[in-house]
């Protein structure tokens, strides 16, 4: 599948993978401004989301062959790996099956773990909301907010409203990442563990990777080493972007 991109700068490539209903746009002042001025930064946005084309298929291995074909049509033989969240699984994964396409990786806020299903009210919301009687974005603001009580969070999902002939839709596939979510949130296994240079980045407010994960963690990615960045929570790359890039690029260079 041909995944939409952004690329900015140039020198060695590094791939920026989204989370979640994300999109590559959440990381473009990063990916532009930052990243770029040090390598060929490869902003993504996975199958079903932003857009890149939908599938009735999502799993980590569906995706991590979309990551294969988006390299070889880029020319890049190996790159350094950056993932949010789900898009820190798909990252660990893709390491994990395709170690030799991979240099450095970065996890950002997610362990290798199973976790419990926390994204059921959005996808409620999502539905709740009939976008054919919405004129305005407000309109669909206000009819979101209050099954979406924090402010960032409905900022961060309003990011899917796109419109097409006059009319507003989810640029998401919600049908196929609703099918798919149990996977999504499944524990990353495997037979081998990558040995490349690895670091996981946590929010020091989050839940997500807990000093408990760290064996884990070592067992997939012997080399890893974690930092936390004080007063940030998941989304510490929106959150604290000046600490995160600085930590992530001192890895990277």
């Amino acid at each position: 599948m041909k995944l939409f991109r952004q690329i900015f700068g140039e020198g060695h490539p590094l791939i920026v993978i989204h989370g979640l209903l994300g999109a590559s746009g959440n990381w473009q002042t990063l990916a532009k401004n930052h990243f770029g001025l040090f390598f060929k930064t490869v902003s993504i946005d996975l199958r079903n989301h932003g857009k890149s084309p939908h599938s009735d298929n999502g799993s980590y291995a569906d995706m991590s062959s979309d990551l294969i074909e988006l390299m070889d049509d880029e020319g890049i033989s190996r790159a350094h790996i950056l993932g949010h969240s789900m898009g820190g699984k798909l990252a660990m994964y893709f390491a994990l099956n395709h170690p030799e396409r991979v240099d450095k990786l970065i996890i950002a806020d997610i362990a290798p773990r199973s976790y419990p299903r926390s994204h059921d009210y959005i996808f409620n919301a999502f539905h709740q909301v009939n976008l054919s009687e919405m004129t305005t974005r407000a309109e669909v603001e206000k009819a979101m907010a209050p099954s979406i009580q924090n402010v960032g969070v409905l900022q961060f999902l309003l990011k899917n409203l796109t419109r097409r002939d006059l009319r507003f839709e989810w640029a998401m596939n919600l049908a196929a990442i609703e099918r798919t979510y149990e996977e999504l949130l499944s524990e990353i296994e495997a037979w081998e563990v990558f040995d490349g240079e690895t670091l996981f980045v946590r929010g020091a407010n989050s839940h997500y990777i807990a000093d408990a994960d760290l064996p884990s963690i070592r067992a997939l990615f012997p080399f890893a080493t974690l930092e936390t960045i004080p007063n940030a929570g998941h989304w510490l790359h929106a959150e604290a972007p000046e600490a995160f890039s600085d930590i992530c690029l001192k890895f990277l260079r």
